[in-house]
């Protein structure tokens, strides 16, 4: 891509977005001045490979200004989740993780289990990123605090109390019997464990069941010695004891072979209580600041902060105040300062360790486990200049040439993509070729982004058909298509029994089929993109082989013609409703006055 015109950007902070010839996004990127963001991507002692490569690509650039830089940065986050660029390091996960909640406002609190965080008071705890984990733990603090499970409706309008209390999981303040200190002393007891102080619990637990014991009564120390039992087993899932008092996410990253990962971990109530692992193909060494950057701006878009972040080291960027910009959306989010650390001290240090060799974990996972994906076997088994992140795939259906369509399927980076679906309406033909030929011109006057494969459901002919119509129209290599057909019998039919995974693939300019494994993942593949669109074509042509029908059956009543047909069409959809048409509703149609209206309710109750 060449320099743009300094005139041309604006001097202002906002986001920018490098496009392809087809029109995809491939980076989206944020800048307090975009003027001098932009333009740093042309300065003559060169940039990153990554960037080289996308500016090979680039064929447009495009701007969003905003007000404040805090703006931008929501923005870009934003805009990435949405086009998934191919040059962004994208986090793709978006799932909020589990976290306790206590509310101390309550007389009687409830211990709930929540996916986020609000500044509402209350007191949170986690994250787990495991339900099951979180459900357990959840469990077993009801069964040993005997904590209300009720809703807050439910225990106002409770008389009785619940099965809870009669198997001795609940204190039953619903029955309001129970003094709120003591209620207040079990939620003391649970906010002590979760914040990691389970052997002070324990050790005042023990207090109290020896002296229940020296007072003989032995049922209420068995209760405290329950609760003390069930205190350690939990307890014993927390191996790694730290010390300070402060709730840290650790990150540490590796540069496999293949990519980069990059491990959290969660250190709660000094106990590190959870990790999440992350992993980008094609990531290198030179991309760990860009990484970090984009990696804490989308991740704690979603997640709320904790109170200190370690890293491994601080990240470099063009412009410090990028940095900047990053640690004031964090403060925002938690409402107030998150502070960021570099390993100064032993415990740190092997914080970090522990985070980088799960990260090394994640990275050998992914690399044993990858091998060419289904786009990258398909590029190559087509020999296709590029991958095919876009498929689109399209097939003729017709009723002996009535209410002809061609249907249109998108697939990107391998998933349909139902909001760029297309329907044709085409002239009527009972000739699938002349269809295709005719549908060129449609597809090429809707404009980019145009397919990385245009896949036709159709042997040679079809595929000539569409050849020649490219040619016609001065775009022979403005795309690659191929054709897919059904397997062929022993008497030359096509084989449409179900469960065949014979078909063939056609490519322009030869004769044979590609020498494509019957039944393997490409067959496959292409075959389910192919049944997608045939499903799609038949359904939008039966729909309007109905709307004809329909227009049809009411053209032969007197007195309603074609215009009034379609108008009666569009407004009710089928033959039922139109008879079940009231006067008010006639008229409310737009060119019927009362007597055409009166007229044609007239003639609708005569029909069977």
């Amino acid at each position: 891509m060449d320099r743009p015109d300094p005139s041309s950007i604006p001097n202002a902070p906002g986001v920018y977005l490098y496009r392809d010839e087809g029109g995809t996004v491939l980076y989206v990127g944020k800048a307090r001045v975009l003027k001098r963001r932009v333009l740093s991507y042309f300065r003559k002692d060169g940039v990153s490979p990554k960037t080289s490569a996308m500016l090979a690509k680039a064929q447009t650039i495009e701007y969003l200004t905003t007000t404040t830089e805090k703006e931008a940065l929501l923005l870009e986050a934003n805009l990435i989740k949405k086009y998934r660029p191919h040059y962004n390091i994208a986090l793709r996960d978006d799932k909020q993780y589990f976290l306790f909640r206590l509310d101390p406002k309550q007389s009687y609190p409830r211990l709930e289990i929540v996916r986020s965080a609000r500044h509402d008071g209350a007191r949170y705890f986690g994250p787990f990123t495991s339900a099951l984990s979180a459900r357990d733990t959840w469990k077993v603090l009801h069964r040993t605090f005997g904590l209300r499970r009720c809703t807050d409706r439910s225990m106002k309008n409770r008389v009785r109390p619940c099965l809870y209390y009669h198997m001795k999981q609940c204190l039953a303040p619903c029955t309001g019997t129970l003094e709120e200190k003591d209620y207040a002393q079990a939620v003391e007891r649970i906010c002590t464990l979760l914040d990691g102080h389970g052997e002070m619990l324990i050790a005042d637990l023990r207090v109290r069941m020896n002296a229940l014991a020296q007072d003989l009564r032995f049922e209420e120390a068995a209760i405290i010695r329950d609760q003390i039992r069930a205190i350690e087993r939990t307890i014993e899932q927390q191996a790694v004891i730290l010390p300070g008092k402060m709730d840290t996410d650790v990150l540490g990253l590796f540069e496999g072979r293949q990519g980069s990962s990059l491990c959290l971990l969660f250190v709660r109530n000094t106990s590190i209580s959870d990790a999440r692992s992350f992993y980008w193909p094609g990531l290198t060494a030179q991309d760990a600041s860009d990484l970090i950057l984009s990696f804490l701006s989308q991740y704690y878009a979603i997640q709320l902060p904790p109170p200190r972040i370690l890293l491994p080291f601080l990240p470099k960027t063009d412009d410090p105040r990028e940095w900047e910009d990053s640690v004031q959306l964090l403060n925002e989010r938690r409402g107030e300062s998150v502070r960021f650390d570099i390993p100064t001290k032993p415990v740190d240090n092997n914080l970090i360790d522990i985070a980088i060799a799960n990260a090394k974990e994640e990275a050998l996972r992914n690399e044993l486990a990858s091998g060419p994906t289904i786009l990258e076997r398909i590029q190559k088994a087509l020999h296709l200049p590029n991958l095919p992140r876009r498929i689109e795939c399209v097939d003729v259906s017709h009723t002996q040439g009535a209410a002809t369509r061609v249907g249109m399927v998108v697939y990107c980076d391998g998933e349909p993509s139902k909001d760029k679906y297309r329907v044709y309406a085409m002239p009527e033909s009972n000739d699938d070729y002349k269809t295709l030929a005719a549908w060129i011109p449609r597809r090429l006057t809707s404009g980019p982004p145009w397919p990385d494969l245009l896949l036709i459901d159709g042997g040679r002919g079809q595929i000539s058909a569409v050849g020649r119509a490219l040619e016609e129209a001065g775009t022979p290599a403005l795309f690659p298509y191929a054709g897919i057909a059904k397997a062929r019998t022993e008497d030359g039919a096509q084989d449409r029994r179900a469960g065949n995974v014979g078909d063939r693939i056609f490519l322009p300019n030869r004769t044979n089929p590609l020498p494509i494994r019957e039944g393997s993942e490409e067959i496959l593949f292409l075959q389910q993109i192919r049944d997608a669109t045939h499903h799609f074509a038949i359904t939008s042509h039966r729909k309007a082989r109905a709307k004809q029908n329909l227009a049809s059956e009411l053209e032969q009543l007197a007195g309603i013609g074609p215009k009034t047909a379609r108008l009666l069409w569009d407004a009710f959809k089928n033959m039922e409703a139109i008879k079940a048409a009231t006067v008010e509703e006639l008229l409310a149609l737009d060119g019927l006055g009362p007597k055409k209206a009166a007229h044609i309710l007239a003639l609708l109750k005569k029909l069977p």
